[in-house]
């Protein structure tokens, strides 16, 4: 079997954590507006910085493709996700992204509503959900009892009453923030789940996935905040009978959101310098200092700027800051390694009895987060070899492995996983390539959302400001995306 490592490189940021390459006698090169890192957050504030006429401004990134956690990937000549690889149909709230997704052509307006258009709809059958030998249409378990039934419709009301009594927003901004929501943000998900005496196996396990899907953690570690947030503030929960339930639309490619990414990224070509790793940023009297490694060169390279965006991790800017602010210096914000497989088959997988084939599929009792098909979304019908995507969001403790460990261990571990649902899959893989991510997303745990070092990192202005989905306290899309509009606004240009 061939593959390999893929889409990052570890290596490169963890210059940071030992003796640094020298860094002087490098050229110097003069920008208006630096931006460190070009993921979703750094290009969305480029974008807003060119729509307000900002042209001189530079985007560096320690990798070799634009777009952070939403990059794209090729295997056998096909699209497929290396990250995130769907986007909910974003919410009155989620301004912003509104914005983009219209001026992508993927929304219109007609007779006062939106219009999406179908081409890029998840197309059915969306999800289904491997249980009880067979597969089941959607993810969300059968009810074993009728004690569980009434549980599970216990939490939808409980969710219905937070969506209308309590606010819950994406991006998380734009909602209130109440003793309420500290309280929620006070304690774990599982302890609030475990005082409602909500403990049916069925639905603890589908709201651990749900968790270690947004947030890369289980109910036991993240707040009771983020796990209310996660239903409401999009689609709610719906109660197995609930005949008023419909299917989350979602956006979502071959290449996950690597489309997205690719075409915020294609007008500002000319000012991304990728497989730059930024070593230092230091602030004075009349603009502020950077330098970088140059990893075509293995050179430093010096860029003085007006100003900085910081798009980076948050833990990364308090290291790459020569003065971090008091409130960096003080934030704890733990992130989840990640690990994503492509995986290239000979032939179809052999079906199994139930429900067909779907763009999301997972498997009940299992701890990866199951597989998406990235030609779900193709239009072309010539008949090619499969293409799954499989996604394992791995413990905090499992980071030092991830990096040291051959990719044929990884390879083993996630053919294992499919192969309890497949058992024919694994003679059958003809490449896997797998990309990790370290430290993939932020782990909202209990304090961490509420916590003034967050308010003050978002509030931050001047000639440098940050930008990253860290400043929501967890990863997605919308958060990342609002995140870069707003700092563009923040700066002092």
């Amino acid at each position: 079997m061939q593959g390999g490592w893929v889409g990052t490189h570890p290596e490169r940021g963890h210059r940071l954590r030992g003796t640094l390459p020298p860094t002087g006698d490098g050229p110097v090169r003069k920008t208006h507006v630096l931006i460190v890192g070009s993921g979703i957050a750094g290009l969305a504030c480029a974008r807003a910085l060119t729509q307000r006429g900002v042209d001189d401004l530079a985007l560096l990134d320690l990798e070799d493709q634009a777009g952070g956690n939403s990059r794209g990937h090729t295997l056998g000549g096909l699209p497929c996700p290396l990250g995130a690889h769907y986007l909910p149909l974003p919410g009155a709230q989620a301004r912003e992204v509104n914005e983009l997704l219209h001026d992508l052509g993927l929304a219109r307006q007609h007779l006062g509503r939106t219009e999406w258009d179908e081409r890029h709809l998840c197309h059915s059958p969306q999800e289904r959900l491997f249980i009880d030998g067979q597969w089941h249409e959607g993810l969300l378990p059968p009810a074993e009892t009728p004690s569980a039934l009434a549980q599970y419709r216990r939490f939808s009301q409980l969710v219905d009453d937070a969506q209308r009594n309590m606010g819950f927003a994406m991006p998380s901004r734009r909602a209130p923030w109440t003793a309420y929501h500290d309280a929620l943000d006070g304690q774990t998900f599982a302890t609030m789940l475990d005082n409602d005496g909500l403990d049916a196996p069925r639905l603890r396990w589908y709201l651990d996935y749900c968790c270690r899907d947004d947030f890369g953690a289980d109910a036991a570690t993240v707040s009771a905040w983020a796990g209310l947030h996660y239903f409401a503030s999009r689609h709610g929960f719906h109660a197995p009978g609930d005949e008023t339930a419909e299917r989350e639309p979602v956006l979502t490619w071959p290449e996950g959101n690597g489309w997205l990414a690719a075409r915020i990224a294609a007008p500002l070509r000319d000012c991304i310098h990728l497989g730059r790793t930024v070593l230092r940023v230091s602030e004075g009297r009349h603009g502020v200092d950077v330098v970088a490694w140059n990893e075509a060169t293995q050179a430093p390279e010096r860029w003085v700027a007006r100003a900085v965006v910081m798009a980076t991790p948050l833990f990364i800017s308090a290291r790459l800051l020569a003065s971090p602010p008091e409130a960096l210096r003080g934030l704890t914000q733990p992130h989840a390694p990640w690990l994503t497989a492509n995986l290239q088959l000979r032939e179809p997988l052999l079906q199994r009895p139930g429900a067909p084939p779907a763009w999301d599929n997972v498997r009940y009792g299992s701890m990866a987060l199951g597989y998406v098909d990235a030609r779900h979304q193709a239009l072309d019908p010539t008949p090619r070899a499969p293409l799954l995507t499989a996604y394992v969001a791995l413990p905090e403790a499992q980071r030092g492995a991830l990096l040291s460990q051959p990719w044929q261990h990884w390879a083993r571990v996630v053919m294992d996983d499919l192969a309890g649902t497949h058992p024919d899959l694994p003679a059958k893989v003809e490449r896997i390539d797998l990309c990790r991510f370290g430290h993939a997303m932020s782990i909202p745990v209990p304090g961490l959302r509420g916590s003034p070092a967050l308010a003050a990192l978002n509030d931050t202005r001047g000639r440098v400001v940050f930008a990253h989905s860290d400043l929501a306290g967890y990863s997605v899309f919308e958060e990342a995306y609002t995140a870069g509009r707003l700092a563009s606004q923040r700066l002092s240009l």
